[in-house]
Order: C-alpha cells, then structure tokens, then sequence
C-alpha cells in the first residue's frame, strides 16, 4: 500500500513538473505573440532583434544627416597668418562639401580667397588666391568635378571685420563658399 501510494506522489509531482515546464517561454517571448504569430520563440527573437538593429541603423542615418547638414551650413574657413593651407580641423567639413558637389553635379560654388591687412595689395591678392585653390584641390581630390568651383581672391579688400586687432585679423584670413 505504501509503495502504491508513493508511486501516485511520485507520479503526481511528475504531471505538476511537465505543466510547469512546458508553461514557461523562452528568452521572455510572450505566448501570445507566438500563438498570434504563429513563430516559434527562435523567430521571435530573431525578428526582435531584427528591429533593434533597424531602429539603430536609423538613429545612425539620422544622425548623419544632421552631421552633413551642420557641416554644409559652415561655409567660412580660417587660416593661419601668412598661410595658405586650411585647418587639419576644416577636412571633415570639406569633406562633406565635397561629398555635396560630387552627388550634385548640377550645383556651383564659388570659393573667395582673403587676407588681412598686413602685406602689400599684390602679396594679399596672392595669398588670398593660393589659400582657395588649397580648398579647391582638396574638393576635388574628394569628389567634386572642376568644372563646378569657381576660385577669386580678394585679398584684403573686402574685410570681415575692419579692426587692426590679432582677432580681427583672424577674421579677416578666410575663404568663403558662395553658392551660384
């Protein structure tokens, strides 16, 4: 009799172990999903994880389309005194504005070289021409076809900011792009 009675514990535990066992989903996959879906757990979580990567996938462009955005609103690059190559800190700015030129080859832009004051007439003509042609090789050594940029230099005639101080001379060491 004990043994009889034993063997229906024993059984008894074993029925409540299988429902329990088979109620539980796997890597929190809610039944109902599965059953509406008719997916198996594996599916589930592979389409989930499908759409994590989408959505990352999507923060990353839109955060690259205001990158871009950003970079093509900087239109005025800065250089040093009496230099006439740009800003290792300007690349990725032009990069984009060469990026821009190269996927849009109806567009043109035209770069105005500057300089400040200090120099004669001639030399800040010069200068102001050498520092747009340094961003007129860059664009196109990155994309942009010639035939889209146009280069003039006004040397230190048409000034940012008429001030004979260091931070107005800065201002005045520029070049400009100008859409047409």
């Amino acid at each position: 009799m004990k043994i009889n009675h034993l063997f229906r514990l024993v059984s008894l535990l074993f029925a409540l172990s299988s429902v329990v066992a088979c109620s539980t989903t796997s890597q929190g996959v809610d039944s109902s999903e599965v059953a509406s879906t008719g997916e198996s757990g594996i599916d589930a979580t592979t389409r989930r994880t499908q759409e994590l990567e989408d959505a990352a996938a999507a923060r990353a462009a839109a955060a690259e389309e205001r990158m871009r955005r950003s970079a093509l609103a900087n239109r005025v690059f800065y250089f040093d005194f009496d230099i006439a190559d740009f800003r290792q800190a300007d690349r990725d700015v032009l990069n984009f504005h060469a990026q821009d030129l190269a996927s849009n080859p109806s567009k043109r832009i035209r770069l105005e070289g500057h300089a400040d004051e200090r120099g004669t007439r001639e030399y800040n003509l010069a200068l102001g021409e050498r520092r747009a042609n340094s961003i007129l090789n860059y664009l196109i050594v990155n994309g942009a076809a010639r035939n889209q940029i146009e280069t003039v230099s006004y040397g230190e005639e048409r000034s940012a900011d008429r001030g004979s101080s260091e931070t107005a001379y800065q201002r005045n060491r520029r070049v400009e792009i100008v859409t047409q």
